[in-house]
């Protein structure tokens, strides 16, 4: 955040309050990919370098794809114009992020999805993190009461598949480079700075579903 806007937090608490609780219920209907996605454009129309990379992370954790991302900046060309989506390519490359690399980017874009059946949602103990897999795919589910976080196993570095053993409390650590990463959110809490590929998950009827 400028020192500019800071000062008018500051001086104008009242004003600015109403702007930002406007911009709260205007994307109270969209989902957090979505928004975080038109909040990704929004900074590279103003070239916002601070805020492109914050909102960036932020859209990655809510599992936007690296292919996502990119879609959404080219769909955007009519209003951004080719200089500012260059602008912030090139910050992404600046940003070494590893999901990004054209040789691993395929990779992490499903070509199609479909709903699918991973497991009992009972089975999954509350406040642990569960290693299972489900029609080849190796995946982690995280539990906090009635909310499951759902997350492809490989690591975001060079998709190497993280193993069960790698799991200590709510901590997986992948055994190739020692990325470290937090299963209540997805974050990469050591080493690197990607994180693990969430999935879109919900509860039907009892079993847990996951969406690929």
């Amino acid at each position: 955040m400028s020192d500019a806007l800071n000062y008018l937090l500051k001086a104008r608490p009242e004003t600015l309050g109403h702007y930002f609780a406007f911009l709260k219920d205007s994307g109270k209907y969209l989902d957090p990919k979505t928004r975080n996605l038109i909040s990704v454009i929004t900074k590279v129309h103003a070239q916002t370098d601070r805020g492109f990379r914050q909102y960036l992370g932020r859209a990655l954790r809510e599992g936007c794809t690296p292919m996502e991302v990119l879609d959404a900046l080219l769909m955007a060309f009519p209003a951004l114009g080719l200089a500012k989506i260059v602008w912030a390519v090139d910050i992404i490359l600046d940003m070494n992020i590893p999901g990004f690399a054209p040789e691993v980017i395929t990779q992490l874009t499903p070509v199609a999805g479909e709903w699918r059946d991973v497991m009992a949602a009972r089975d999954v103990p509350d406040g642990e993190v569960t290693r299972t897999e489900c029609q080849g795919r190796g995946l982690f589910i995280y539990r906090d009461k009635k909310a499951y976080q759902v997350y492809d196993s490989h690591c975001p570095h060079q998709s190497t598949d993280i193993p069960e053993l790698a799991v200590k409390g709510t901590t997986l650590t992948c055994p190739k480079h020692q990325w470290q990463f937090d299963a209540k959110s997805g974050d990469c809490i050591k080493k690197g700075n990607s994180p693990l590929k969430r999935i879109e998950a919900k509860v039907v009827k009892g079993r847990l579903l996951a969406f690929w």
